[in-house]
């Protein structure tokens, strides 16, 4: 198997092909799930790609939906046997977001809005250690560190020398202005955001707090796109216990729609340098 294979992105693939079999053959997942003797839970999680597909499974559903070109269910098999390889993350063991991990390893774009925090990819290793210490409390400090790991990691695709991520980020004043860690932390921090915003792939927006309600204001959300045709873009919805993922065509493109607004209603990137820089200086005068 080539060495670039994403288990995540196959297994999505592989899951859309299931479900356009199923809908040529006319079938409901209840029906599958009960000539299986399976849950329906488990025929959907198949198809969104959220669940490992053995070769069994595949195999167990060509017949159910009388696939008889075995170059199709040969080709089923081999995107089986691909997607239950591991990525790059397993190594760090139980990642509550690996499936997230594995779309963004493969998208081509991402479009982020973070209101509370700097986005992950834009973040340094003091402050990411010092956001999950303080939003995880009960982490051990190996996990912690395992966690600060991976986050450096991800950083790997804005710094690609080759197809790096085109990564669009608004993020909130509120981001900017929560301390996380010491002053010194925040200004590492805020210059750093400075210097990536320079990156040709790479544009950084805040939205001031002068803009009133806007329609970020329910929360943080990102939209992924993918260089395949064949791989639907992907809103993703970070939980507490449990993520989102909205891969519905119409959903999409409502997301989309709320985060050009978003674009438009923030700071334009020169002048999102200068608050930012801004910003920093106040965290770098004394306390009085």
């Amino acid at each position: 198997m080539a060495s670039n294979v994403n288990p995540t992105v196959r297994r999505r693939r592989l899951g859309q092909e299931l479900r356009r079999l199923r809908e040529l053959k006319g079938m409901t997942a209840e029906e599958v799930a009960e000539r299986l003797l399976v849950s329906q839970s488990k025929i959907s999680r198949l198809e969104n790609g959220r669940r490992s597909i053995s070769q069994r499974d595949v195999r167990d559903l060509c017949g159910v939906y009388e696939v008889d070109d075995h170059r199709i269910v040969d080709s089923l098999m081999q995107m089986a046997k691909d997607s239950r390889q591991q990525g790059w993350w397993h190594a760090y063991g139980d990642i509550p977001y690996s499936v997230y991990i594995g779309l963004e390893t493969d998208a081509a774009s991402l479009r982020v809005y973070e209101p509370q925090v700097v986005s992950g990819l834009l973040q340094t290793r003091a402050y990411a250690e010092a956001l999950i210490n303080g939003a995880l409390p009960e982490t051990t400090p190996t996990d912690i560190e395992k966690r600060v790991q991976v986050r450096m990691r991800r950083q790997d695709r804005i710094n690609a020398e080759e197809s790096p991520l085109r990564l669009w980020a608004v993020l909130d004043e509120a981001a900017l202005r929560r301390t996380v860690g010491d002053r010194q932390v925040m200004i590492d921090q805020l210059d750093h955001l400075v210097e990536v915003s320079q990156l040709p792939h790479v544009t950084v927006q805040v939205m001031p707090f002068t803009m009133g309600a806007h329609p970020g204001v329910n929360g943080q959300y990102a939209v992924l796109e993918f260089p395949d045709a064949a791989d639907s873009s992907v809103v993703y919805i970070e939980g507490v216990t449990s993520d989102l993922y909205l891969e519905k065509a119409h959903d999409v493109q409502k997301y989309s729609v709320m985060y050009e607004h978003l674009r438009a209603q923030a700071l334009n990137v020169d002048q999102t340098r200068q608050f930012i820089t801004e910003i920093a200086k106040e965290y770098a005068k004394p306390l009085t």
